[in-house]
């Protein structure tokens, strides 16, 4: 039986699995000073008040990689959702395989465009885990 974990806050991030052109799968490693620093994650970030989750990825992907997506590039693909210590964090996931612009790293995270059965060999943060076990079915 699960432990009822309704006191914690709900956190809601979005989150999209950026594939180029030769099928590698774009990470990012979380950068010195924030929480989880160090672990590779999929781009994205918090949803504000008011915002759609599409709104939301297409900003965080302008903001963190300066790449403009369109929403009819975006396919919904998964969900996380996972406790931590201090909030219950809630992830859609999407796909985009088009975009435009050069991905660069805008917020001094560190990028690598990695191949689907290389994804396990980076330590990522533990609601991320189970989403590369769906990537291989899913992409």
């Amino acid at each position: 039986m699960m432990s009822d974990n309704s006191s914690l806050p709900l956190l809601l991030v979005v989150a999209c699995v950026l594939v180029d052109v030769d099928g590698k799968i774009l990470l990012a490693q979380r950068p010195v000073g924030r929480g989880m620093a160090g672990l590779w994650e999929f781009p994205g970030g918090k949803l504000e008040q008011g915002e759609s989750p599409e709104a939301c990825i297409i900003r965080e992907l302008h903001e963190e990689l300066g790449i403009e997506v369109k929403a009819p590039c975006l396919a919904p693909l998964t969900f996380a959702s996972h406790v931590y210590e201090d909030f219950h964090l809630l992830m859609p996931l999407f796909v985009a395989r088009r975009w435009e612009g050069t991905v660069r790293p805008l917020e001094g995270q560190k990028l690598v465009w990695a191949r689907l059965d290389e994804l396990r060999s980076y330590e990522m943060p533990p609601a991320d885990e189970p989403l590369v076990a769906m990537l291989f079915d899913l992409l």
